[in-house]
């Protein structure tokens, strides 16, 4: 199996199905829309091709863990009132699919050309920054406790753009070791194993890129990201169409919307995620 596996055309063909049908799994739990897994069965497929188990096992790790966290907490009243302030909310689409695995894809991509750690350890932050902002969201929507705006810390709803709670800061790290324990198990697989990365740097590189990730997400959310007002009941969303009404912008530029909010954390938690590589080589 492994030398039918190593004709390139016969893995891209599996990888395709087992995309695929994972997708359309996904698709069927409600967990992707059909652009969503569309969209997720190309990415994966690129993932298996290009990278291997690493790279496509942080994915995998990733979209498993966070519609886990998704499903279990679906029903439950608080959250329901915080996705009431999202953009979007029920199964990923196409947009919110490649916002979350297309910088990775990238790297990914940049490693079967010109291998090197430090694209590892970034693609592990990017992959931590993603997981950690999904638990911290999921997760942190169930807190008891009002959220505060990192910016002047005054109470506000739940849902709300650029708040955190104790809860839901806690899931992100937890969200952000998660990947980094992933990666750690997945690299004897191949791909990776040559770098031969000491456990402690790549939880370290997880922890500390998934977690400026999440702060970053935040304090976009809180300063820049666009933010609407209901007219009709009243709410901050960051939705442009709300009860049937279109809604008004209160703050924020409108072409940051979530999606590019969570792109720019991507990005700044893979340079750290590297930052952490660079430092690592040079002891």
């Amino acid at each position: 199996m492994r030398g039918i596996l190593d004709d390139p055309i016969v893995l891209a063909v599996c990888a395709l199905l087992g995309s695929g049908l994972i997708g359309y799994a996904a698709y069927r739990k409600a967990a992707l829309t059909a652009s969503g897994a569309w969209a997720a069965a190309v990415m994966g497929t690129a993932y298996v091709t290009l990278g291997g188990p690493v790279w496509f096992g942080l994915l995998i790790a990733f979209f498993l863990s966070s519609t886990f966290w998704s499903k279990w907490k679906r029903k439950h009243r608080r959250k329901a009132k915080a996705e009431a302030k999202y953009a979007k909310s029920g199964g990923r689409d196409a947009v919110q699919v490649w916002a979350n695995g297309g910088l990775g894809l990238l790297l990914c991509a940049v490693h079967a050309l010109y291998p090197h750690p430090l694209l590892v350890f970034g693609f592990i932050g990017v992959m931590a920054a993603v997981n950690a902002d999904t638990w911290a969201t999921e997760i942190g929507a169930l807190s008891r406790s009002k959220p505060r705006m990192l910016l002047g810390w005054r109470e506000v709803e739940p849902g709300t753009s650029g708040a955190v709670t104790l809860l839901g800061t806690s899931a992100a790290v937890a969200g952000a070791l998660f990947i980094g324990i992933v990666a750690f198990l997945l690299m004897p697989l191949g791909g990776t194993a040559a770098y031969n990365l000491h456990p402690a740097v790549i939880a370290a590189a997880a922890a500390a890129a998934g977690t400026a990730g999440a702060v970053a997400d935040s304090l976009l959310g809180a300063s820049v990201q666009a933010i609407y007002r209901c007219s009709v009941c009243r709410l901050e969303t960051e939705s442009q169409l709300h009860c049937r009404t279109a809604t008004a912008k209160i703050r924020g530029f409108e072409w940051m919307n979530n999606d590019v909010v969570n792109f720019a954390s991507s990005c700044l938690a893979g340079l750290v995620g590297a930052g952490i590589g660079m430092l690592a080589a040079s002891f």
